[in-house]
């Protein structure tokens, strides 16, 4: 008997609450870049979630930029599930992008009815764990809950390296002298230009942040493949996102 994939709401409920709260002087040994961007990403106090739940809108490249409206959970245990509906030539495509447990899946259809995108297996799992890593910056917490090894060459950028979803993360963030995150980039397993799947330079600008429940995170995102390059702008950007509410677990 096939089983039901996990909804958005189980996964939620499944998060597990932590009492341990958020103090500065419990990370005094990390590298100044590291102290200060936790210390802008989280008031002294918070608990440290376990997951945050976003509500949020923007536009995702397809052929063309489509808008897009979408509920996600991120949860430190477990894994996220993106679930959006888009709308292209005013019809309503219905999916999710998920990994739980160690295993990804996309499944998308017109209507909600008729598949248009669908994706298993060992190379969905690889990227949607490098898309996970990536979206710890929308719940910090999890880069204090996890065994992360925090470097720092120069004041605005630090990296941050760590095992989850069964795929090792070299996390690299630029900061401002405030702590304020204004990039992350990572090497994302993908093949976005159709050939065999690989390591592909991946990451976000941040435009704007905003502060939820005692988290200061990013809240206007630029999303795409071959970071930090001109192929960005002219061909890899394809997602645009405005985090339009955020609670955490």
């Amino acid at each position: 008997m096939k089983t039901k994939p996990l909804s958005l709401d189980a996964l939620w409920q499944s998060a597990t609450p932590q009492e341990q709260t958020f103090s500065p002087d419990d990370f005094a040994h990390l590298p100044e870049a590291a102290r200060r961007y936790l210390d802008h990403a989280m008031a002294p106090g918070t608990k440290l979630a376990a997951a945050v739940r976003l509500k949020m809108h923007g536009e995702i490249k397809l052929k063309n930029w489509i808008p897009f409206q979408a509920e996600q959970v991120v949860c430190w245990q477990r894994g996220f599930i993106w679930s959006a509906t888009a709308w292209m030539n005013r019809l309503p495509i219905v999916g999710s992008d998920r990994i739980i447990d160690g295993v990804g899946a996309m499944q998308w259809k017109l209507l909600g009815l008729f598949p248009v995108m669908t994706g298993t297996g060992a190379d969905i799992t690889r990227s949607a764990a490098g898309r996970f890593h990536t979206e710890l910056m929308l719940l910090p917490s999890a880069l204090c809950l996890g065994d992360v090894i925090w470097s720092s060459t120069e004041a605005s950028h630090l990296h941050a390296s760590f095992m989850a979803q069964g795929e090792q993360a070299e996390l690299d963030l630029t900061i401002d002298q405030t702590g304020q995150l204004k990039a992350a980039k990572l090497p994302r397993w993908g093949n976005p230009d159709g050939a065999a799947h690989h390591y592909v330079d991946f990451g976000a600008i941040v435009e704007a942040e905003g502060t939820f429940c005692g988290y200061t995170i990013p809240t206007r995102l630029r999303v795409g493949w071959y970071f930090g390059s001109e192929r960005f702008e002219s061909e890899g950007e394809f997602f645009r996102a405005t985090i339009d509410q955020a609670i955490y677990r």
